[in-house]
């Protein structure tokens, strides 16, 4: 039996308690919440776990095989840093730390220290994600060559929460919030591209964005991915002053056909909302939010067709692999490690570069 702690926040609430307590291999053995309040109060909400308001206590505590760091992206080096020189197996929010250099650091203390380091790259078990996947691998459109994937809301209010007041610089703002999902599922998809150009956009204010010191906060980016060696265009954008009914999320196009998607996957609205994964329907999409995909025959016609999700894998297989990933002990069951998403972070920096410069920045 594995025993994961999760430091207190909405992301711990929604996120991961739910799944840890559905998942066959792993047990909520106690939470650290430093300042418990009469309407947020862990010990109430979990009476049968331990509750610890110190660090220095919680990773004392023996019995402890996993922390599930869920704190604000300014906070994860130190804090996985300490876990694992605890000696305890990591699991990070994402985004996972700033820099790429910080990633490699922790890659290597992990792998010094025998313990296990993953990062929560849960978008990687979207229903529609998993429909992309399936598409690329079988090339059901033929090569792809041109892939457009989008994260656009309508949100006019800045955040109030880290997402809109923590700096880029430290793991703030639309990059790293929603554009690490996007990067990494094209990482996942085609690996790291040979060069990115990229352009920061604050569209609160109408204006672009050209330093990257912190004086000026993009709320947006565009980012262009070039795979020379597979003739392909990926096309990543992240806007929050998109005024649509159906917001856009997939535009993918080969040689013999094209995949277009709306919407997101409907889990995170669902655990917002109280429903539980191990409830029917959990994970699946609405028929009307279906994908469609137009196909060329033989004949030169083209052919329209929807194509549905595929059975939703859904986040809990996330912590199913973690827990597979604990007994086994072997970093090639991890189901996103750490070195993986060291990786994308050279990409997020490739962007900052780029979008700083104006220049394309060349991936090495």
């Amino acid at each position: 039996m594995h025993i994961l702690i999760p430091l207190d926040s909405l992301s711990a609430r929604v996120f991961h308690i739910p799944f840890i307590a559905l998942a066959s291999r792993l047990r909520l053995h106690a939470i650290l919440q430093r300042t418990p309040t009469a309407t947020n109060s862990a010990p109430d909400d979990h009476p049968a776990a331990k509750h610890f308001t110190s660090l220095d206590d919680l990773l004392a505590d023996d019995s402890l095989d996993l922390v599930v760091i869920s704190t604000p992206p300014d906070t994860h080096l130190a804090l996985a840093r300490a876990a694992l020189q605890a000696g305890k197996h990591v699991l990070v929010e994402k985004p996972f730390v700033p820099a790429p250099a910080d990633a490699d650091a922790l890659v290597a203390l992990a792998r010094e220290r025998g313990r296990l380091l993953c990062v929560y790259q849960n978008r990687r078990w979207d229903a529609d994600f998993a429909t992309v996947r399936r598409l690329v691998r079988e090339q059901a459109l033929g090569r792809v060559y041109e892939f457009e994937t989008h994260f656009d809301r309508y949100r006019p209010a800045r955040p109030t929460t880290w997402k809109g007041q923590l700096p880029m610089a430290q793991g703030g703002g639309s990059l790293y919030d929603l554009g690490v999902h996007l990067l990494d599922q094209v990482y996942v998809l085609f690996g790291l591209p040979g060069s990115v150009s990229a352009r920061f956009v604050n569209q609160r204010d109408g204006r672009l964005v050209t330093a990257t010191d912190g004086t000026d906060e993009p709320d947006s980016f565009s980012a262009l991915l070039s795979y020379a060696d597979k003739g392909l265009l990926v096309a990543v954008r992240v806007g929050i002053m998109s005024v649509e009914t159906k917001q856009p999320r997939f535009w993918i196009r080969g040689t013999k056909g094209s995949y277009h998607k709306n919407g997101l996957d409907p889990q995170e609205d669902q655990l917002k909302s109280g429903i539980l994964a191990s409830e029917a329907g959990f994970g699946v999409e609405d028929v009307q939010w279906a994908g469609r995909v137009c196909l060329a025959k033989p004949d030169g016609s083209i052919v329209e067709e929807t194509c549905a999700n595929d059975a939703p894998p859904t986040y809990l297989e996330f912590y199913e692999l973690l827990g597979k990933a604990l007994e086994t002990g072997s970093e090639e069951d991890v189901p996103v490690p750490a070195s993986q998403a060291a990786d994308v972070l050279r990409i997020v920096a490739a962007v900052k570069e780029s979008a700083g410069s104006g220049r394309d920045v060349i991936i090495s």
